[in-house]
């Protein structure tokens, strides 16, 4: 009957089917591949879920394969959770399951992350023993990945007793979108050891460990790969490509690739690009291809604005940005909260904090948080106390509790050496129970990912860092540097206060490459904070006493030093 079912057909003629198999009986066999073909027809051709539950719910007997119809269909369904119930119906009903079942059901669960039912439905696949199935351990390794159960995901990976690509796919993925991106690379390599051919979604997962890695090495190994195996016919590809030498700090290569693209660029393609010279503080660049987008015949979209006031915010470009902010409607694109947030950070790093607070108080939608912390940020910058009072003041009324905001204040108050201020700050992050987020910085050497906190002293060269440090300390003094002790939140010595700067987690991983690399190899340095003042000062120095270009990426942008400059021109 299977043969009466087109490859093409329409809802009336799949209902004439219907009425075919139950005038001739065929309806209520026991199995009837032609019956489970038409409730999939119903479900996945014609988007006629309720139709197809009408129709399963006049069998008598319904088979596997009926019941992985209707979950099939569920997967995209308003209600994906609805499948873990038919399937406990299906338990209950004592009806067979299959592996196909429970991989239908899983994948409904993971498109709306849920955890509880994921976790039963695993127990049952254990206990039927179907975690054999290849598919399966994949959907399951998938949905712990995408829950942020990382563990779980790679203990699946690991009991699984035939694993595919997907597989592999599966766990590189989760790794790199993860908090694992060092582990991501490590499988990726792995993967290749026992056998496995990397494809487009495989090197994907590793381009992105290495854009969080800012693992440049790697991402260039990668990017032979692509090109030997001819990957790069693929757009998706190319801008992973495009981002993972942005963000390893090499713009110029992201643009080699993006000029150099064979297949056809897309949308995503150019905001990466643009998104790539805004990170680098290069807003006449990223201004300039954004009119090359144009005479491309390509419509910009919300990400492309908020990537172009990005630039202009790193580049000083005030007018040019604002400008940009108020076409944004006649080209068709309405600003959202995240584009107002770029206008007032626009506006705040040039100093115009009042006319960023009025920004906010005229936005049509509710102000969140990070406006209002990007303009305490401003005020950090200008020792603004009474504009910074006022902010933190809607920001407690918001209901925050980021450390951030108590920093931010508390740096406010110390540059104006307000001591007592800054204990009371402090008194409160206690007692809410506030954790500062430390500070941390990778450096890539040889392959080796090091990472490093503010005073580290667990690598294993720490004290020849150290000795490192007290050099460099020594040698920047005798070109007029002087610590800058305000970035120090404590009423303590100037010496303390001094000590305290020298240890900064960049500091660490810069001292650790002079003295494990030759002279004249460039630095990179990946940092999880925005670099204070303190160590951007002494980077510019060491840049030019030792002869070496450092690339330092912190939570915001890059930062290139070279011979005492940097691309920032002092302005982030």
């Amino acid at each position: 009957m299977a043969s009466l079912l087109p490859k093409y057909t329409s809802l009336s003629h799949a209902k004439q089917l219907q009425a075919h198999l139950i005038t001739t009986g065929q309806f209520q066999f026991r199995i009837c591949p032609s019956r489970s073909k038409l409730l999939e027809l119903y479900t996945l051709s014609f988007d006629s879920l309720s139709f197809a539950i009408h129709t399963f719910c006049q069998i008598l007997t319904p088979s596997t394969n009926d019941w992985n119809a209707i979950l099939r269909g569920l997967i995209g369904s308003p209600a994906p959770t609805d499948a873990f119930l038919w399937y406990k119906t299906m338990i209950r009903g004592s009806y067979r399951v299959d592996a196909l079942t429970c991989s239908f059901v899983l994948k409904a669960c993971a498109r709306v992350l849920a955890f509880s039912e994921s976790i039963q439905l695993h127990s049952h696949i254990v206990r039927k023993g179907f975690l054999a199935d290849a598919l399966l351990g994949t959907t399951l390794v998938d949905l712990y990945a995408k829950v942020g159960d990382l563990d779980s995901a790679e203990r699946v990976f690991d009991e699984m007793v035939k694993r595919d690509i997907a597989s592999w796919n599966a766990l590189i993925s989760g790794f790199a979108q993860g908090s694992k991106p060092t582990e991501a690379l490590a499988l990726f390599k792995r993967m290749e050891i026992v056998g496995f051919k990397p494809n487009e979604i495989t090197v994907l997962g590793a381009l992105s460990a290495c854009s969080q890695l800012g693992a440049f090495k790697e991402g260039e190994k990668i990017r032979a790969y692509i090109r030997e195996e001819r990957l790069d016919m693929n757009v998706q590809v190319c801008n992973a490509v495009i981002d993972m030498y942005a963000k390893c700090g090499f713009a110029d290569k992201a643009y080699l690739v993006f000029e150099s693209m064979s297949c056809k660029k897309s949308l995503v393609t150019w905001n990466t690009m643009i998104m790539a010279f805004a990170m680098h503080g290069d807003g006449c660049k990223a201004l300039e291809l954004f009119e090359q987008m144009g005479q491309a015949e390509v419509d910009p979209d919300a990400v492309s604005y908020l990537a172009l006031l990005c630039a202009c915010n790193h580049a000083g470009l005030v007018e040019e940005g604002y400008g940009l902010f108020n076409s944004m409607e006649k080209s068709g694109v309405t600003p959202n909260v995240k584009h107002y947030g770029s206008v007032v950070d626009l506006l705040g790093r040039a100093g115009r904090l009042q006319e960023a607070y009025d920004v906010i108080n005229s936005m049509p939608m509710v102000p969140d948080l990070v406006l209002w912390q990007t303009l305490l940020g401003a005020c950090r910058t200008y020792a603004n106390v009474e504009m910074a009072e006022l902010v933190s003041q809607k920001l407690v009324e918001m209901g925050s509790n980021t450390d951030g905001d108590f920093v931010l204040l508390s740096n406010v108050y110390a540059a104006q050496k307000r001591w007592a201020d800054v204990g009371r700050v402090r008194n409160a992050m206690k007692s809410r129970d506030v954790k500062k987020v430390p500070g941390f910085s990778y450096v890539e050497e040889k392959g080796v990912i090091h990472k490093f906190c503010n005073g580290d002293k667990s690598h294993e060269s720490w004290r020849e860092i150290y000795a490192k440090l007290d050099e460099i300390r020594f040698r920047i003094k005798e070109y007029g540097y002087l610590a800058e002790t305000s970035f120090v939140l404590h009423d303590i010595g100037e010496e303390e206060k001094e000590n305290a700067l020298y240890h900064h987690s960049e500091k660490l991983a810069v001292a650790f490459v002079l003295i494990s690399t030759s002279t004249g190899t460039p630095i990179h340095v990946i940092k999880n904070l925005r670099i204070c003042g303190d160590c951007h000062a002494m980077i510019k120095l060491i840049s030019k006493i030792y002869d070496r270009e450092i690339i330092v990426r912190d939570r915001l942008r890059f930062h290139r030093f070279k011979q005492g400059s940097c691309s920032c021109r002092d302005y982030w």
